[in-house]
This record gives structure tokens, C-alpha cells and sequence, in this order.
């Protein structure tokens, strides 16, 4: 047929003007899983890391730390809440801008978004092995075992982007594809999985604090600060995994757009309730480490910005491309 390039022998099943375009769809859709799958493994690495960072000022250790090491401890707490605010991005984009759908955009915005995350993750690491080498083996010790990590991570993280003959050439920014029920499923589910293991870290640290010996020393309005921290991680933490009871109670593993929107909600409900509860604890840390003044300040900005990140500026985008859209209609 004349205006249609020819197929070459050996190639795929599909050619032609079409068949690259749904190479390309189908490419766009696993990207945009992958990058999902890969914030999720950042996640489960921070996670851990975010509860001891929680916990540690609670331990009777903690009073025999000098100076300097209680400020690492607090610097690298300060690193993880950064790293976990920065992987909650992607979910509140998703489900606020995109609709659930797979854009290269949204594809940019997540890679760009794991590279800035690796930096703070990489110096609460840090910190917390400088921390540790220093209890061990002396404060030259603390120094190199902070000192190893963090170049380790510079290396093996970002050193590939000196390779420039790596990179390959972006697809437009404005791509996109209509993307099937399925495959929104399976993200939003994906989704959720990224913000569970931050739940699930803090949520280990409050219920396990209430029984140390340090919790009884807080002053009681401190402790009942704790106390409703601890129920909003918990309501975040029921919210988060309601939508696998209703894709096997209600929908009875069928995959529909009314289990697609309320797995959307429950993720963006799961979000404002984190926020109180991570700054809560802020709050109950900083006064245990002695900064009775600052802590409300600290914990209602840091609240501020969880909230401005991950519903302000999101709906101030899709807004702005919601205007976008109308001036290409007009």
C-alpha cells in the first residue's frame, strides 16, 4: 500500500505509522509503572531508617549522645521527613492532575522526583551510620563510616549521569495515551503501597513509645499530642488498605471506574491524614530533645509544607492545565 513504510522481514506483528505509535503507548505505560515500582523500593529502603530516626531520641542512649551527635540524629530525622515528603508527590499528582492517566509528563515528574529524594535519603544515611561509627569506634570512625556512605551514594546514585552517551532522547512532554481501566487499577494500588511503609514506620514508633520509660517523663499535653498522632496514623493506615477489602468484598476482583475512584480517594485521604501525623510527631520530638520554643513553630511549618507540596501545587497545576487545555479548544 502506497503512503505506509514497509515491513521489514523479522519484525514485530505491528508496523507502520500505527504500530510505532502503540510501541510507543505501550513503552509510555510500563515507564510509568516502573517509575511507580521504583519510588515504592525508595520507600521500603527509607522506611526503616524513619522509624529509628523517630524512636531514637526515646532511647536511654539518647541521653549519653553529645552535642554534635544529637544534632546529627535531628538532622538526619529532618532528611528522612524530606525524603518521605518528596515520594508523596508522585501518588498526589496521579490522582489529582493526571486523573490516574499515563502521561510522559507525569513520567518526567517522577524521575525527577526520585533523583532530588536519593539526595536527602543519602545524608540522613549518613548521618545516622556517623552517628553509629561514633559510638563504636571513636569520632574518626563516626566520621569515615558517614563519610564511605555518603560517597558510596553520590557514586553509585548520580554517577551515572556523567555518562552522557547513556541518556536517551525524552518523548515529547505533551504525550500521552488513553489509559485502560487496568492499568489505572494497578497503580493506584501501587500508590498506596508507597505511602503504607511510611505509615507503617511511624505508626510501629507510636505505639512502641507509649511503653519506654522515656514517654512517662513528657509533659502530659506532649503525650496527649502523641496520642492523636497515633490516631491519625492509624485512620491512615485502615484508609490505606480499604481499597483491597473493596476490590474483594464489593467489586469481587473486577476491575470497574467506581473502584478506580474511590482507591483514588482513599489515597488522597490516606495523604491528609499523614500529614498531622508525622507532624505531630515532630512536635513530641523536638520537645523530648529540649526545644520546648521552637517545636510548634517546626511542626506546624513542616505541616504547612506537606500540605502546599501535595495538594496546594497540585491543584494549582492541574488548574493550569485545565486552562491550557481550553486555550488549545478555543
Amino acid at each position: 500500500m502506497e503512503g505506509k513504510p514497509p515491513c521489514q522481514a523479522g519484525a514485530r506483528p505491528v508496523c507502520g505509522y500505527a504500530g510505532r505509535s502503540q510501541i510507543r503507548q505501550v513503552a509510555l505505560r510500563g515507564k510509568v509503572k516502573n517509575a511507580l515500582d521504583e519510588a515504592r523500593m525508595l520507600m521500603l529502603g527509607a522506611q526503616v531508617l524513619l522509624g529509628f530516626q523517630y524512636r531514637a531520641f526515646f532511647e536511654k542512649g539518647y541521653e549519653k549522645l553529645g552535642p554534635a551527635e544529637r544534632a546529627l540524629e535531628l538532622a538526619a530525622l529532618f532528611a528522612m521527613l524530606l525524603t518521605l515528603g518528596l515520594l508523596f508527590l508522585p501518588p498526589a499528582r496521579h490522582r489529582i492532575v493526571e486523573h490516574g492517566g499515563d502521561t510522559a509528563r507525569f513520567h518526567r515528574f517522577v524521575m525527577t522526583v526520585m533523583w532530588v529524594a536519593l539526595m536527602p535519603f543519602g545524608i540522613g544515611l549518613s548521618f545516622a551510620l556517623a552517628v553509629a561509627g561514633n559510638r563504636i569506634a571513636g569520632a574518626s570512625g563516626g566520621a569515615a563510616s558517614g563519610a564511605i556512605a555518603f560517597a558510596a551514594a553520590l557514586a553509585l546514585w548520580y554517577g551515572h549521569f556523567a555518562r552522557k552517551d547513556r541518556q536517551q532522547e525524552e518523548e515529547p512532554e505533551d504525550a500521552m495515551e488513553e489509559t485502560p481501566i487496568e492499568q489505572k487499577i494497578v497503580e493506584v494500588l501501587t500508590e498506596a503501597r508507597i505511602l503504607l511503609p511510611g505509615a507503617q514506620a511511624l505508626l510501629g514508633f507510636q505505639l512502641a513509645m507509649v511503653l519506654m520509660e522515656t514517654f512517662p517523663l513528657l509533659p502530659h499535653p506532649v503525650q496527649m499530642v502523641h496520642l492523636f498522632s497515633l490516631g491519625f496514623v492509624a485512620l491512615a493506615t485502615v484508609v490505606l488498605m480499604s481499597p483491597a477489602a473493596y476490590h474483594r468484598i464489593v467489586e469481587r476482583g473486577r476491575d470497574t471506574e467506581r473502584f478506580h475512584a474511590f482507591a483514588s480517594r482513599m489515597v488522597l485521604v490516606a495523604l491528609a491524614l499523614l500529614g498531622p501525623g508525622f507532624a505531630g510527631d515532630l512536635y513530641v520530638v523536638l520537645r523530648r530533645a529540649g526545644y520546648e520554643r521552637s517545636a510548634l513553630p517546626v511542626a506546624l511549618a513542616t505541616l504547612a509544607a506537606f500540605y502546599a507540596a501535595w495538594f496546594g501545587a497540585m491543584l494549582l497545576l492541574r488548574r493550569r492545565r485545565s486552562g491550557e487545555l481550553r486555550a488549545k479548544q478555543a
